[in-house]
């Protein structure tokens, strides 16, 4: 199975530090949406997986959630483009749960459920916390210069061996790329 997992927030669509919270402010980050298509087209099963810790803080309910994903899924398919999943983890970063990234249980639930090995696949994010849950789970982490990626460069904070790419369309042109 072809399959790459992709952070949300950051990674296909703008994030906010109060929180993407209504449909309204879902706005997909160009080139991003187009490179979701291109791997759903090459065989690829695309699979999010996010924290989403504005649920845990009352700043949207579990429908607003839903409404915003539907939107995502709208917008995408205009592309031709299909995300298989949504995978996320609704708790607070004090909550203890083993789902909130860093903690790799959201990713190995995907693989749970997905029933495969997450050995080789791409997990595109932009914070600190997406690469090391992907290390955890045995994932390959990558991280995109969008969202909080670029901070994460400036902080020197990128584990070694981790690839930097510009953005969404950048890691999926180098995945794709013939030979």
């Amino acid at each position: 199975m072809k399959l790459i997992i992709l952070d949300r927030d950051g990674v296909i669509n703008y994030d906010s530090d109060e929180y993407i919270k209504s449909v309204d402010e879902w706005r997909a980050i160009p080139g991003s949406l187009d490179a979701i298509a291109r791997l759903s087209h090459a065989g690829y099963h695309v699979v999010v997986a996010s924290n989403q810790a504005g649920i845990a803080r009352g700043k949207f309910n579990i429908d607003t959630l839903n409404s915003i994903h539907q939107k995502m899924h709208t917008h995408l398919a205009q592309y031709g483009g299909v995300i298989s999943a949504i995978f996320f983890c609704p708790h607070g970063p004090d909550d203890g749960c083993d789902c909130r990234k860093p903690k790799p249980g959201l990713l190995l639930e995907v693989a749970r459920r997905l029933r495969t090995s997450l050995d080789g696949v791409y997990v595109v994010g932009d914070k600190l916390s997406d690469l090391q849950a992907a290390s955890a789970a045995g994932a390959t982490p990558a991280l995109v210069k969008t969202g909080y990626g670029q901070s994460v460069i400036n902080k020197n904070e990128v584990p070694a061996g981790v690839a930097v790419y510009k953005d969404l369309a950048d890691i999926v042109d180098q995945l794709l790329m013939p030979g």
